[in-house]
């Protein structure tokens, strides 16, 4: 049993939750992610790895409550227990000197760019964290931002906080305004990630996006996090989840996402009596379904 020992609502349905997971702690580095499991009879979800602390024995886990698991999930608090987490898994970031590196969050997708910025700065990068978000409202993790990026820019879609417009919009601006740009990472919902990608491709700026498909062993046995990248299939769980944007095939993994929402939503309906059963279809969330 894993305990919790912190829990903060960031956002409307966000959560942050700080985890005893000693062993975890000490292996983890940023771009991994563990999978849990809530209860002998829960299901199987995969969840980045926000921060870790290797003295404290922590894990900082972000919960996006979006579907049953996500919202029972989101339910929990301090003191009490999830039964497995398993990890680190996946490929950690490549961390190296690039120049200027521009960080491209959406939404929850923030929150797992988070260590990647703090890392990529403190060897010597230029860092721009560029974060979006439909308002002011659920922007995360500002502060924590501003001290891990050399600069940090804000868009919003409604105007409520920094640029009204895309996060899209903001790159396009650095990259025509500000100077080469040597590298992109890209963490959000696919549709911004595929946008950033079709920008970046005829800058001919490499770019790295981090992946979220249906996932369920994390080894890549069950093949339930295969996506096509270059042609080839990969297993997001053990050779990514981040890859060359450029080379994924978007429009697969965006149908893959949308294979079991039936299914979750009807999900959720049982569990919260049909009320607010609206499910994100963005691929955002790292806590899916």
């Amino acid at each position: 049993m894993f305990n919790v020992i912190a829990k903060d609502e960031l956002a409307p349905g966000v959560f942050r939750f700080v985890v005893e997971a000693p062993q975890i702690a000490r292996k983890a580095r940023p771009g991994q992610f563990v999978i849990l499991r809530l209860n002998e009879h829960g299901e199987r979800i995969p969840l980045t790895i926000a921060n870790h602390d290797e003295e404290r024995g922590t894990l900082t886990l972000f919960v996006q409550a979006v579907g049953k698991t996500s919202l029972d999930l989101s339910r929990l608090e301090k003191d009490q227990g999830i039964l497995d987490i398993a990890g680190p898994l996946g490929l950690p970031t490549e961390i190296e000197r690039f120049g200027t590196v521009a960080l491209v969050g959406g939404g929850f997708g923030i929150a797992a760019l988070w260590p990647i910025a703090r890392a990529l700065t403190a060897i010597g990068n230029k860092t721009i964290a560029l974060m979006g978000a439909r308002s002011k409202n659920l922007l995360l993790l500002q502060e924590e931002m501003h001290a891990a990026a050399s600069e940090v820019r804000v868009a919003t879609n409604d105007g409520s906080a920094g640029m009204r417009g895309l996060v899209t919009d903001l790159l396009d601006r650095v990259i025509r305004d500000e100077g080469p740009v040597h590298r992109v990472i890209a963490i959000g919902p696919v549709v911004m990630m595929k946008a950033v990608c079709a920008l970046t491709r005829a800058h001919n700026i490499p770019t790295r996006v981090s992946l979220n498909p249906i996932m369920i062993d994390g080894t890549g046995m069950c093949g339930a996090c295969r996506v096509m990248v270059d042609g080839k299939m990969r297993f997001t769980c053990v050779d990514g989840p981040e890859f060359d944007g450029h080379l994924v095939d978007f429009e697969g993994l965006e149908n893959r996402l949308r294979g079991y929402l039936p299914e979750e939503q009807q999900a959720r309906e049982r569990l919260t009596g049909g009320q607010e059963c609206r499910l994100d279809t963005t691929g955002a969330a790292r806590s899916q379904p």
